[in-house]
């Protein structure tokens, strides 16, 4: 909250009246956070430029080399491995890295007194993650959460990095970003698990996608649902459809093209064709309250949803439809499908937050239910990142899904369970969606027509790296 004008922008104004109001704020604390401790960069890259700068010289070729590569800086470590350097030029008093491997947000340091910020971490060959950069982050006396918002407030993408994701900024996507806080930069290093289903291709004829409001009397309240049918949907026969209900609608369809990919899997005759209902939120805040565990929630998914997308000519069985989601949205999938088995017969979760659990008890209340509850006919692919392990002494994402895949086994239950060099994020997300559906619908489905043999190839290759 410094004194001065804010710019506030909008890239597409409507004519009307507008009212920004500031709910809150916060100075500036006297004397900003204290600077992480000198370390010596390991980056070779590095050590010359803190050779060159103890001679004299200065820091305007080094930046000019950044800017014709790209950073992060990417240097040779291990015959597995590489050392990621990320850096920020010419911030103040500080450097946040949001979507570090640590899963924290790691400060940055500066190189002796010049302008160059560096973090830097080994890493596999196979990472793929979306970061920014946080540059100045007041130092605010305030709760954890708030301390996060002053991270996210000043989040920005890496100015010097092409590869970009989110907010409509795919390679793809046709739309140039507002300024520098809009999206992620994203890291993608040698090995990383292809992604060839992403891209919209010519000759893949696109869909009908609509969007209704389904009230919900138990809940209180209602949300859009939007449904997408192939544009082949009518044609293909009945026994060779498949559903897919997925969680978090808004950031699968702005963010992750979830349309687009299943298309693109339909056309190489990975999938087949497969309609996908899109269930939004009631709310921000409702999130947290509906998607993990809630019986009111599962049987509107169940009770609500499922007989109205009959009503609409998608009406599958449970053997082919996926309910799927991420982080809560992972571990709302499993849940509905516990309790709703007859609808559900095949679960795509990734990075579920199987840390979850009833006040008072244990993490991983759903490996407990799961191992309790008499067997169903349910399929099950569950992806994790490895940069999601616990922290903080609270369980974490990676371990929980290892302990849900094993009390699954344990009683029986088909699991495809795989860990990626990644943290919680759509970058990675985007992909295991796609090899998610391949998992769970290709074997029960009976798939007809040849399979690209390029595509077939990719796939492969990523469930060797997995």
């Amino acid at each position: 909250a410094d004194a001065g004008v804010a710019d506030a922008r909008w890239p597409q104004p409507q004519a009307g009246q507008y009212r920004l109001q500031l709910r809150q704020s916060w100075p500036p604390a006297a004397g900003q956070g204290a600077a992480p401790p000198a370390a010596p960069p390991r980056s070779p890259r590095l050590q010359a430029l803190q050779r060159q700068l103890a001679q004299g010289g200065g820091t305007e070729a080094f930046w000019r080399e950044m800017a014709q590569q790209g950073t992060p800086l990417v240097e040779p470590w291990s015959e597995g491995e590489r050392l990621v350097t990320f850096l920020w030029r010419g911030a103040r008093h500080g450097v946040r890295l949001f979507g570090s491997p640590s899963g924290n947000h790691e400060p940055l340091q500066r190189l002796g007194a010049s302008d160059v910020w560096w973090a830097s971490f080994v890493m596999p060959r196979d990472v793929r993650l979306s970061y920014g950069l946080a540059p100045d982050v007041p130092d605010i006396d305030a709760t954890a959460l708030e301390q996060r918002r002053a991270i996210l407030a000043t989040l920005q993408r890496d100015p010097l990095n092409p590869r970009t994701w989110g907010a409509g900024l795919g390679t793809d996507a046709g739309a140039a970003p507002v300024d520098g806080y809009q999206g992620r930069s994203v890291l993608q290093l040698p090995d990383a698990p292809p992604q060839p289903w992403l891209a919209a291709r010519p000759g893949v004829p696109a869909g009908r996608l609509q969007r209704f409001w389904l009230p919900s009397e138990a809940l209180g309240n209602g949300r859009d649902v939007w449904l997408y049918t192939p544009a082949d949907w009518g044609r293909a026969p009945a026994g060779q459809r498949a559903l897919l209900v997925l969680f978090d609608a808004h950031a699968y369809l702005h963010d992750v093209p979830a349309p687009r990919i299943v298309d693109n899997l339909h056309a190489d005759g990975l999938i087949p064709s497969t309609a996908i209902a899109l269930v939004a939120n009631a709310s921000s805040d409702l999130r947290a309250t509906e998607l993990p565990p809630n019986p009111r929630f599962a049987d509107f998914i169940g009770g609500t949803l499922m007989p109205w997308l009959a009503t609409q000519g998608v009406d599958v069985p449970a053997a082919r439809t996926v309910v799927a989601g991420s982080s809560f949205g992972g571990l709302a999938s499993a849940y509905v499908a516990l309790r709703h088995p007859e609808r559900f017969g095949q679960v795509l979760s990734l990075s579920g937050s199987y840390w979850w659990a009833p006040p008072g008890e244990a993490p991983n209340a759903l490996a407990r239910w799961w191992s309790a509850a008499p067997r169903q006919p349910v399929r099950f692919y569950l992806d994790a990142g490895r940069y999601e392990s616990a922290r903080g002494g609270q369980a974490g994402i990676l371990e929980t899904n290892r302990e849900l895949a094993a009390a699954l086994r344990a009683r029986g239950y088909e699991v495809t369970a795989l860990e990626h060099s990644t943290g919680h994020d759509y970058v990675h997300w985007q992909g295991a969606l796609a090899c998610g559906l391949v998992a769970l619908l290709n074997p029960a489905a009976g798939i007809t027509g040849q399979r690209s043999e390029e595509h077939t190839s990719e796939l492969q290759s990523q469930q060797a790296i997995s």
